[in-house]
């Protein structure tokens, strides 16, 4: 991509109310725009992020074995009187048609879906009958629409955002239990693959169960306090926490410490909650009807992008994980653009995703705003390099760079 064509441009200043890391930085490098509190628009960099992100949860979703769907965003209002929760789900949106033509209004409500589980149960009732029908797991990646009464920090906290939730149908809590903790499991590598380290940590159960699991990244500017073990990965969340800071770990005996840290992601049981209220059931192998068990596993991959960049960055910008970042390198020519031109073309071909500097602007302002975008990898050509037939290349999480061939070049960059 050249950075002339690249649709979003850096800047220096934004809004003061964007005070998160994430908020500021996507925001500065053109990843994102705000249309209103808690809602952003993403641009083309940041557009390759988030689905970076959620390929990733895919990869991992699919290797579990759950079918992929597309749930509606749109649910009747009857379906969340079924579970009792159209008045008691405070975030609920909810929308009204009308036709400005005429001026006719629809009268059916709709619910704009904060979450699926009064779609997906009745959607799957339609479809298992017998024993033989489970275990089923399904899952989507969609925009998810809740009325936070306190958007704030980039998106971290929003009111529209990419959610990933997994839906798994079991014929007993013994098969729940196992499927549980490969999902456990698997957000672990996809955490780990998205360069965040996060701690499964014990949370309340809500309505649905006595415990349930969020998975925790720990970073000074967490909204959430855990209690937590270094030694054995023990960990509580404060509001059901039984321990404090300096207590012995109920695991291996070691001291717990406390850290602010982000909610990425959780995993909670549903038990028959809402396969009692839409009537889902299974026929046993003597024929008898039998109540379906349910879990529920949600990560948002805009909010797993906040979370990156909270922990990944500097005071000059973002520093991506190559796994995620838009592109693997920054290409930067310092008066010598055939050579660039060249280079970039050679690259492109060999499968490497290039952002090519082409704009008119002093060496100073690239590499400002090369910092700022935060891709791993660095290229500068220049009258100096082009002598030694050489590109000088700089990772972004490294202060110093290095002179490199350029028959090895596209070895380099991938390799990281």
């Amino acid at each position: 991509m050249r950075q002339k064509q690249l649709f979003g441009k850096t800047r220096r200043d934004i809004a003061k109310e964007e005070v998160s890391a994430n908020a500021q930085f996507l925001t500065r490098g053109g990843f994102i725009e705000k249309t209103v509190a808690g809602v952003y628009n993403f641009l083309p960099l940041g557009l390759r992020v988030l689905k970076n992100i959620q390929e990733i949860i895919r990869e991992e979703m699919n290797a579990l074995g759950a079918n992929e769907l597309l749930l509606s965003s749109l649910a009747p209002v009857s379906l969340w009187r079924e579970t009792d929760r159209f008045e008691n789900y405070d975030a609920l949106m909810k929308a009204i048609g009308a036709n400005p033509a005429s001026r006719a209004i629809n009268a059916t409500a709709y619910i704009l879906n904060p979450t699926h589980e009064e779609v997906v149960t009745p959607l799957v009732g339609k479809f298992i009958s017998s024993y033989k029908d489970l275990p089923l797991a399904v899952y989507q990646i969609q925009t998810k629409f809740r009325n936070e009464p306190r958007a704030k920090s980039g998106l971290l906290r929003g009111r529209e955002f990419s959610m990933k939730d997994l839906y798994s149908f079991h014929r007993d809590e013994a098969d729940f239990e196992k499927y549980y903790t490969r999902v456990a499991e698997a957000y672990r590598q996809i955490f780990t693959r998205c360069g965040l380290k996060a701690i499964k940590t014990e949370a309340s159960g809500g309505a649905f169960s006595k415990f349930s699991h969020e998975f925790q990244v720990i970073t000074p500017s967490g909204e959430d306090t855990i209690f937590y073990c270094e030694n054995c990965g023990w960990s509580q969340n404060r509001e059901i926490a039984t321990l404090k800071e300096g207590d012995m770990c109920p695991t291996c005996q070691k001291t717990v410490a406390s850290a602010k840290a982000i909610e990425v992601g959780n995993i909670f049981p549903l038990k028959t909650r809402f396969s009692d209220a839409f009537g889902l059931a299974y026929a046993d192998e003597t024929g008898k009807k039998q109540p379906i068990i349910m879990g529920c596993y949600g990560i948002g991959p805009s909010r797993v992008m906040g979370a990156i960049v909270e922990v990944h960055h500097d005071k000059e910008g973002i520093m991506w994980p190559a796994s995620v970042a838009p592109f693997q390198a920054h290409l930067i020519s310092i008066q010598a653009d055939l050579e660039a031109e060249k280079l970039y073309q050679a690259l492109k071909e060999v499968g490497i995703e290039i952002l090519y500097d082409d704009r008119d602007l002093s060496p100073g302002q690239k590499f400002a705003d090369a910092d700022l975008i935060g891709l791993p990898v660095r290229l500068i050509v220049s009258a100096k390099t082009c002598a030694t037939d050489s590109v000088e290349l700089k990772l972004r999480s490294k202060s110093k760079s290095e002179l490199v061939k350029r028959n090895v070049l596209a070895r380099k960059i991938k390799e990281g």
